[in-house]
């Protein structure tokens, strides 16, 4: 089982920092609360985030360590990297979720913070995720991530293109995480990393 030290990179591009993916920690609460605090109609209306102050950040921010623990759920907050100081606030979050020995699916998931959006950040935190999950877990037999997105959400599906995750199919609505059909995008082992 990976460790929950895991940090991943992805390299800086001409025109934004290098990304740093790191499993979320205690000491996120704050910052967290404060995502969930601003007016942010898109972070809520695509995602079950209900994260509003330091109490449901912190009982998130729990969650997301049980799943490591457990082994099923790898969550990581992703921070841009800036060399001459700190990381800022946490710019998004990817997840692989539904993993375990023996399964050859898994599903990934992610989401950016408004003062983050519009950057490609998504995109290449996705990316990087992608690489890693297929890495790390198909000698114990993942072959297939599953991308899965309300219908109508246009932002995921140019992040799920833009990461390699064709668009395969359309599920029907799945009230009430999905009161919408759904578009259901794949990306296989056999596409390569990279």
């Amino acid at each position: 089982m990976p460790i929950p030290t895991a940090r991943l990179r992805a390299t800086a591009t001409p025109t934004a920092p290098a990304l740093i993916l790191r499993p979320w920690t205690p000491e996120d609460a704050a910052g967290l609360a404060a995502l969930g605090r601003r007016d942010d109609a898109a972070l809520r209306r695509w995602t079950v985030f209900a994260v509003d102050d330091e109490p449901s950040a912190a009982q998130w921010l729990r969650e997301q360590q049980q799943g490591w623990e457990q082994g099923h759920r790898y969550a990581f907050a992703v921070e841009e990297a800036h060399p001459s100081g700190p990381p800022g606030p946490p710019a998004g979050h990817v997840v692989l979720k539904d993993i375990a020995p023996g399964t050859a699916s898994a599903e990934v998931g992610y989401w950016t913070a408004a003062h983050a959006r519009g950057r490609g950040i998504a995109p290449r935190a996705l990316h990087t995720l992608t690489d890693w999950a297929f890495t790390t877990f198909a000698p114990t037999g993942l072959t297939r991530l599953e991308l899965l997105h309300q219908v109508d959400n246009t932002a995921s599906c140019r992040v799920a293109d833009k990461s390699g995750y064709p668009l395969t199919g359309i599920r029907p609505p799945w009230p009430p995480d999905y009161p919408l059909e759904g578009h259901v995008h794949v990306r296989h082992l056999a596409q390569g990393l990279g």
